[in-house]
């Protein structure tokens, strides 16, 4: 499995963590920035990473940045991302199963490393359930391409 990863300055050391436990669970990683603490923009990482996601270049991403809610915003607006703030076990694990996320954004200033390697974990283990949830999945897209009617 193939995963990008992009953090602005606030998520860089969570970053470095996370890359070092995926390369250590064998996932190859593609790390798209900041490649050190000094002041950036998280649009710019989430766009990347984002990009590299709906692409199909990798297949999955995360990002980091001081509350994760940032970067999932602006991941959002790339067509076929579905972004997911997590900081806690449950919602990560239903963003998965349920919405079929393809992008997890955590909050380095809302919840340690040792936690956050947890939620990586559980995101990258666990299976969209498909069925009624396919069909929500499928409305999002319909959303997004403006195709969708109530």
């Amino acid at each position: 499995m193939k995963i990008a990863l992009g953090a602005d300055s606030a998520g860089f050391a969570m970053k470095e963590k996370i890359i070092a436990h995926l390369k250590e669970r064998g996932f190859e990683t593609v790390d798209v920035g900041a490649y050190d603490s000094a002041s950036s923009h998280y649009p710019e990482f989430a766009y990347k990473v984002a990009t590299a996601v709906a692409e199909k270049e990798v297949d999955f991403g995360i990002l980091v940045c001081g509350t994760g809610i940032g970067m999932s915003i602006a991941a959002n607006k790339v067509k076929g991302v579905r972004a997911s703030v997590c900081s806690e076990h449950f919602s990560t694990k239903y963003t998965r199963l349920h919405n079929d996320a393809n992008v997890l954004c955590l909050g380095a200033r809302v919840i340690g490393e040792g936690l956050a390697i947890e939620l990586v974990d559980i995101f990258l283990d666990t299976e969209a359930e498909g069925g009624r949830h396919a069909l929500r999945v499928d409305m999002i897209r319909e959303i997004e391409a403006g195709t969708y009617k109530v």
